[in-house]
């Protein structure tokens, strides 16, 4: 999966040293989901998490990242192709990427939340809970936002 070529000019890696941090904090910090992120916590989660990147010509241009034990759980976030490269599949081969990673390929539990995506991760097998009265969270919407 490091290099593994999408088209002749698209290329998906998992190698967490080429994500280029600017570019994903970039993006991140103007999503709905993470607006106002500062870089320093983006760096922080990259390192700690199993990434997957999409690069065109070597400039990061697409993003997933996935919260793992890579045993048990997952949870799949910061998913995003800039704008100028949608429509094209990408964001298909993105989530497929981040599925099938032998790291995670087998959890029991693959979680994650959007507001507005779900006929991208639906082919997946995602759906909503089940039993969504067992689930909890805390939730601090505004956390990365300036006071």
């Amino acid at each position: 999966m490091n290099g593994q070529s999408i088209e002749a000019a698209y290329e998906i890696s998992t190698d967490t040293a080429r994500v280029d941090v600017d570019a994903v904090h970039a993006y991140l910090t103007r999503s709905y989901w993470a607006e106002g992120i500062a870089k320093a916590i983006v760096a922080k989660a990259i390192a700690s998490s199993l990434c997957v990147s999409l690069f065109d010509r070597g400039a990061q241009i697409g993003f997933a990242r996935v919260v793992t034990d890579r045993a048990t759980f997952a949870y799949l976030c910061d998913v995003y192709v800039l704008e100028a490269y949608r429509g094209q599949g990408l964001g298909k081969r993105l989530v497929e990427a981040a599925t099938t990673h032998p790291d995670v390929a087998g959890v029991r539990r693959f979680v994650l939340v959007t507001r507005d995506a779900q006929t991208l991760y639906e082919p997946f097998s995602f759906k909503s809970p089940v039993d969504s009265g067992n689930y909890m969270e805390i939730f601090r919407p505004k956390i990365y936002k300036a006071k």
